[in-house]
């Protein structure tokens, strides 16, 4: 039977081992998160005059996105320098000016766009990533892991050393 001392090592180096897993798991999936590791901000989304004359001729506009993602706290601004007057969703955005968006709630958006050629636009608005989620999902991922291990390496039997004085024959 192993000693107390033998098992608490055993305990804590799968702990450990259980952490660094967590650790290397998380932090590769937070590396597609990135663009939502930061605090709220105004996004300003310009459209370029001759956008409704692209789109009356059938061709997408160059420089406006398709869809975008936002974290929560956000603002979009949308600044019309356009000649024609353009709407998403619930802004109306006369020619040479600006509206903005407050985005509060971390939901997918679809609004009706007079900007797109498909007459869609798509928000994703999602919680900020912060410090304190990704040592959550560092945690909640490593310990049960880690205890897992523990319970592995307590109940396997350590290997036993050979006793010179057992092996010598009479």
């Amino acid at each position: 039977m192993p000693s107390i001392q033998i098992v608490l090592k055993r305990i804590l180096v799968s702990l450990l081992i259980g952490l660094a897993v967590g650790v290397l798991i998380n932090e590769v999936t937070f590396l597609f998160l990135r663009e939502t590791a930061r605090a709220p901000k105004v996004i300003e989304l310009v459209i370029p005059e001759g956008t409704a004359e692209s789109i009356a001729n059938g061709e997408t506009p160059p420089s406006l996105p398709d869809a975008m993602t936002f974290v929560v706290g956000d603002t979009l601004l949308v600044r019309n320098n356009d000649v024609t007057d353009h709407q998403l969703g619930p802004l109306w955005i006369p020619a040479g000016t600006s509206a903005s968006l407050p985005l509060d709630a971390a939901q997918s958006y679809a609004y009706e766009c007079s900007f797109q050629e498909g007459n869609y636009f798509g928000l994703d608005v999602h919680e900020p990533l912060t410090t304190s989620t990704r040592l959550y999902g560092i945690l909640f991922s490593g310990l049960p892991l880690g205890m897992l291990i523990a319970l592995y390496a307590v109940i396997m039997p350590s290997k036993k050393k050979n006793d010179p004085q057992k092996n010598v024959q009479p």
